[in-house]
């Protein structure tokens, strides 16, 4: 089966090149690179352009709109969805897609995401926060079923008319909704993905993660992160894992992140976008 590989860009100009790099050394020969800019304001087209990929535009709408963007245009009887900061395996693609060419599921995910920068204090403090050994992303026993589609057969997301397009924070979640199944896991396929390695990659990061529904969706919702991601349980919770980990440095890190996610908690009650 013929693979197209779909990626939504937002101001990703320091990371696509070496994504897309790692794409085209697949192992896997079979497939096509399309990039969708989502309105980007860097020199993410500029580097893009210079690497013979299939290049899509459209205003800044977020990812679910230029994933469904790319899948309008792909020719691959399987659609793959990755992001522009992540890098490939060189079989990446062949251990993904197995399952799915074995005709065993309509679509997979792989958990075996490791951490491209784990030498990088903040980088580690993120993974610190998340309970996580510094060197993966996704914990060695998640289920091996998830909601997330990592590839699918283009007929069952043509099905249900591709991602929903409201910019929320998990409008990668849908298709597993609409289709009312999850993805199954594919052994073997290894990508790289880094964590944010500056205090202000780290606000950022957390800006986006605290327009997560379950952050800041009902009001309920709201009321409590507003309270978790205080100050006071910052300064409490910040302290106690950074005598746990040995690691003084982690106290600055949680209250950078608590801030980020406290202000997108606040900014939601004045329906602050949901896309980045």
């Amino acid at each position: 089966m013929f693979v197209s590989i779909i990626i939504p860009a937002y101001n990703e100009d320091p990371t696509i090149k070496k994504c897309i790099e790692s794409l085209q050394n697949q192992s896997y020969r079979a497939l096509e690179v399309i990039i969708v800019d989502d309105g980007s304001t860097d020199k993410t087209l500029d580097v893009a352009r210079k690497c013979r990929v299939k290049i899509l535009k459209q205003k800044h709408a977020g990812p679910g709109t230029a994933r469904n963007l790319g899948a309008q245009i792909a020719i691959g009887e399987i659609l793959v969805f990755v992001d522009a900061d992540m890098e490939f395996d060189k079989n990446f693609v062949k251990d993904l897609i197995k399952p799915i060419l074995d005709g065993k599921t309509i679509g997979t995910f792989s958990k075996n995401e490791l951490n491209l920068n784990k030498e990088n204090i903040w980088s580690q403090c993120w993974n610190i926060n998340r309970n996580l050994p510094v060197d993966r992303l996704i914990p060695e026993n998640y289920p091996n079923r998830a909601p997330v589609f990592r590839a699918i057969l283009k007929s069952q997301f043509e099905k249900v008319g591709g991602f929903d397009t409201s910019g929320e924070y998990t409008d990668d979640w849908s298709l597993s909704k609409k289709l009312q199944s999850k993805s199954t896991f594919a052994k073997g396929a290894i990508y790289y993905h880094s964590n944010p390695s500056t205090l202000s990659e780290v606000f950022k990061q957390a800006r986006w993660i605290g327009k997560n529904e379950f952050i800041s969706g009902s009001i309920l919702r709201k009321i409590r992160s507003i309270f978790f991601y205080s100050f006071p349980l910052s300064l409490i919770i910040g302290t106690c894992k950074s005598v746990i980990s040995k690691e003084p440095q982690f106290i600055i890190f949680k209250f950078v992140y608590d801030l980020g996610v406290w202000i997108s908690v606040i900014k939601s009650f004045h329906k602050e976008p949901k896309y980045k």
